[in-house]
């Protein structure tokens, strides 16, 4: 258990390592402190590197798909199933929104234990 727990941490760390480091200039950087997760509004263009880049592949290596949650947007053309789960990738969740001029996500690293269990949540934002 220990060890589930520390590769869990650590590999959390590391994908919020990367989204901070990996998507782009810091110019529109937005850190979002909340008391259950910390996270980042990305700019359009951070969101389209973070997307481009390795990181969405990087980061389902380290934390479980069952384990990362997606906030969709409204003109979603993603795929959810009778249940409202997401049939998509992380990278798809984040193309999606880079593929409109203003698109971007919001990521979160979510405290242990918090969030249904969930370890990264991602959501999208576009104006329609």
């Amino acid at each position: 258990m220990r060890f589930g727990v520390t590769s869990t941490a650590l590999g959390t760390g590391f994908v919020t390592a990367g989204v901070l480091l990996g998507a782009g200039s810091a110019t529109a950087f937005a850190p979002q402190i909340q008391p259950d997760r910390i996270g980042v509004q990305l700019s359009h263009e951070q969101t389209v590197a973070l997307g481009s880049g390795p990181i969405p592949a990087i980061a389902v290596m380290l934390v479980p798909a069952q384990r990362i949650g997606a906030g969709l947007h409204a003109d979603t053309e993603l795929y959810r199933d009778a249940d409202g789960g997401i049939r998509a990738t992380l990278r798809q969740v984040v193309m999606e929104a880079a593929a409109h001029p203003d698109g971007t996500v919001s990521v979160f690293l979510n405290a242990p234990g918090t969030r249904g269990g969930r370890v990264v949540d991602v959501y999208q934002q576009w104006n329609s």
